[in-house]
C-alpha cells in the first residue's frame, strides 16, 4: 500500500525530533566533552589528584616526625633513657648476649617392644613440664639475667606446659630433646642447678633409667628479646 506525502512528512518530522533530543541529551550529558573517552580522563585525572595529595601529607607526616624526634631527643633526660633501656633488659625486652649455661634434657632410650623394668611405667621414660620448670627455676635462683627455651625467650610470666612428651610454649609445639639457655654468672648457675630439688630427682632417673642429660657453658650466646604479651 503507498504512503502518503503526508504521512512520510509525518513520520520524517518524528524522526528529525527524536534525533535533535538525542543530540541534546548527549551533549547535556556529555557537557562538551567526548562521551566515549570523558569518564575514563575523568577517572584519571582523579586518580592523580588523590595520588599528589597522599604525596603531600606523607612528606608532612614525615615532616612531623622528625620534629617530634628532635625534640623528644632534647627533652628527654639521658639517663632516663639509661634507666628505660635496663629495664628493657631485665624484663626481657631486648635481646642479649653473654657467657651461659646449656642445659639439655631427652627422653630414655628405649627399643621398640623392650619390656619395662619392674616398677617402672612408661611416664617414667620421658621428660615432664615439672623437670624443664624445676631447671628454669634454678636458673632464675641462681642470677640468671635471660633465659631461653628451645628457641623462645622466656619472662617471668611465661607458662610452661607438657603434654606427654611435648612441650607446649606459646601456643608452639617442641618434641625432645629440650634445650635451655641462661646467661649470666655460670659458676653461680651451676650451683643453683645441682642444689635444686626438682633437678636432683630427674638426676635419680637419668642414673637409673638413662634420661638425657648434659650440661655445658657456652662463653657467648646471644639470646632474643621476648616477643609475646607482657600479661598471661
Amino acid at each position: 500500500m503507498a504512503i502518503s506525502r503526508r504521512t512520510r512528512t509525518f513520520v520524517s518530522a518524528v524522526v528529525a525530533a527524536i534525533a535533535g533530543f538525542l543530540f541534546v541529551a548527549s551533549n547535556l550529558t556529555a557537557q562538551g566533552t567526548n562521551i566515549r573517552t570523558g569518564g575514563v580522563e575523568d577517572l584519571r585525572g582523579l586518580v592523580i589528584a588523590r595520588a599528589n595529595h597522599v604525596a603531600a601529607l606523607t612528606s608532612k607526616v614525615a615532616d612531623l616526625q622528625s620534629q617530634v624526634d628532635t625534640i623528644t631527643a632534647k627533652r628527654v633526660d639521658p639517663a632516663l633513657i639509661r634507666k628505660i633501656s635496663v629495664l628493657e633488659t631485665s624484663a626481657g625486652l631486648k635481646s642479649q648476649t653473654g657467657s651461659a649455661l646449656e642445659i639439655e634434657l631427652n627422653d630414655a632410650p628405649r627399643q621398640l617392644g623392650q619390656p619395662l623394668p619392674a616398677g617402672v611405667g612408661p611416664d617414667d621414660l620421658v621428660v615432664h613440664q615439672q623437670d624443664v620448670q624445676a631447671v628454669v627455676n634454678a636458673l632464675w635462683h641462681g642470677g640468671a639475667t635471660g633465659i631461653q627455651v628451645m628457641d623462645q625467650r622466656i619472662i617471668s610470666t611465661s607458662a610452661i606446659r607438657c603434654v606427654g612428651n611435648t612441650l607446649l610454649l606459646q601456643g608452639r609445639v617442641y618434641s625432645p630433646p629440650f634445650k635451655v639457655i641462661a646467661l649470666g654468672n655460670v659458676a653461680d648457675l651451676q650451683h643453683s642447678l645441682d642444689a635444686e630439688p626438682g633437678v636432683q630427682v630427674y638426676k635419680q632417673y637419668v642414673d637409673s633409667l638413662g634420661l638425657g642429660w648434659k650440661v655445658s657453658i657456652n662463653q657467648e650466646v646471644t639470646i632474643p628479646a621476648w616477643q609475646g604479651a607482657l600479661a598471661q
